[in-house]
């Protein structure tokens, strides 16, 4: 299970692909623009159409985008990727998207969208620039292929480390891009809107129990670092069966929930997933750890990602058995972030590095105190993210690990202000308390 809602399938024989593609087709799924310069999967609440606190259902907009334009020759040779995110609530990290529409209530027209452009993390990371417009439901499409049809038309293709929509828009600036949308591609004004409410970012993953506006209840689980057997998967389904649910939806934070559960069946489903190590009640570090695909099946790693973040919660579990405190730790096997390394409590590059011998092996650069969003609800600027720290120096070893992150957690335990979080305690630690 990927950040960006999908399913990755692995150790596929290559004769075997047609039957895949055939059977995925059969229940509405498809690999179509996975990869490439296209538009990718498009990021929508998994609560859509079913929270009690979503300003709006997307749904809609979203199936209206692809069944126009995904697949289309319109956009199928963009500059590079380019990556989408439509939902009613904050939980599809809209501030990393090259454009998202977050749901907002307009004083005038009530419920919509406000339109965010030029996110992305990669090796050059830049938050989202509100463009300050206020977008309808019934709007969304034609808004999307705007301005997928700006960076297809004025994008940067010379250079394909500058050609994302991240740098015309850092070029650009806001203004300067809503005016070339409205007048050259809509043709028209979009009205003024309002800005999204703070909204806590560890409220995004859905973990745990949660009633529905049917009454009925939704239950989210954390999968060991998204990472799933086939085997298991028919178990998730046979269990969503059994519960009177035939919904499974993806997270952002490589979670999976079972929807549409009676109050009378909650109990036992989350008895038999918990059965399963399919944690309902996690702890904070199999909770909100998440690591890449890595070297095992990436060619592009550099590190191996998976199995040394599995060990990792073990250990930290272990350790630091009473730790409550959210904290997210996100493991990236090269400087591509897949992993959302930058906007992690604790991101983790993965490199080479020399170890106490001067031996070349496996290892991170630390980034700390990264975060999207709300830190707290009711911190003043809950809308600015902010990219992690690097401490000058500091690589540590897959070995040292454990050890380092147990330290610098005990630190924080020990010199954290009344509700202060993670993040805020590392932009006033000193260096040498987060080495």
């Amino acid at each position: 299970v990927t950040d960006r809602q999908n399913i990755q399938l692995h150790w596929v024989r290559v004769e075997d692909v047609p039957a895949i593609w055939k059977t995925l087709e059969g229940v509405g799924l498809t690999t179509a623009e996975a990869c490439g310069d296209t538009p990718r999967v498009i990021l929508g609440s998994p609560v859509a159409g079913i929270s009690a606190d979503e300003v709006i259902d997307a749904t809609p907009a979203i199936d209206e985008i692809q069944q126009r334009y995904i697949g289309s020759k319109e956009f199928s040779n963009l500059p590079r990727k380019f990556k989408t995110a439509v939902s009613g609530l904050q939980d599809v990290v809209h501030e990393i998207n090259d454009i998202s529409f977050v749901g907002v209530v307009h004083p005038e027209f009530g419920p919509g969208f406000d339109l965010w452009v030029g996110g992305g993390l990669s090796t050059n990371p830049h938050f989202a620039k509100r463009l300050g417009t206020f977008v309808t439901l019934e709007e969304v499409p034609e808004v999307w292929a705007g301005v997928c049809g700006i960076f297809r038309d004025y994008g940067y293709r010379r250079l394909r480390s500058r050609a994302r929509l991240k740098f015309l828009m850092a070029d650009w600036g806001a203004e300067k891009f809503r005016e070339v949308l409205e007048t050259e591609y809509l043709k028209r004004a979009l009205p003024d809107g309002p800005a999204p409410e703070p909204a806590p970012t560890y409220d995004r993953d859905h973990i745990g129990v949660h009633r529905q506006k049917d009454g009925n209840h939704y239950v989210g689980f954390a999968p060991r670092v998204g990472r799933l057997d086939g085997a298991t998967l028919a178990k998730i389904a046979d269990l969503a069966e059994a519960a009177g649910s035939n919904r499974v939806r993806t997270t952002t934070e490589q979670k999976l929930l079972i929807l549409d559960v009676a109050a009378e069946r909650v109990d036992e489903l989350v008895d038999a997933l918990e059965a399963l190590d399919l944690r309902v009640r996690p702890s904070v570090f199999r909770r909100s750890t998440m690591a890449c695909t890595g070297i095992e099946f990436c060619k592009l790693a550099i590190v191996e990602t998976k199995n040394r973040a599995s060990t990792l919660i073990d250990e930290l579990e272990r350790r630091l058995p009473d730790f409550d405190q959210p904290l997210t730790v996100n493991v990236n096997g090269c400087p591509n972030s897949c992993a959302r390394i930058q906007v992690a409590d604790i991101g983790l590059k993965g490199q080479l590095v020399l170890d106490d011998r001067g031996e070349q092996v496996e290892g991170y650069q630390v980034h700390l105190g990264g975060h999207l969003g709300a830190q707290t609800k009711n911190e003043e600027d809950a809308l600015d993210g902010a990219f992690g720290r690097k401490v000058r120096g500091l690589k540590v070893t897959a070995a040292e690990l454990p050890d380092y992150i147990e330290r610098v957690v005990r630190r924080f335990l020990e010199q954290r202000g009344e509700n202060e979080t993670f993040a805020q305690w590392t932009t006033r630690a000193g260096e040498a308390d987060l080495s």
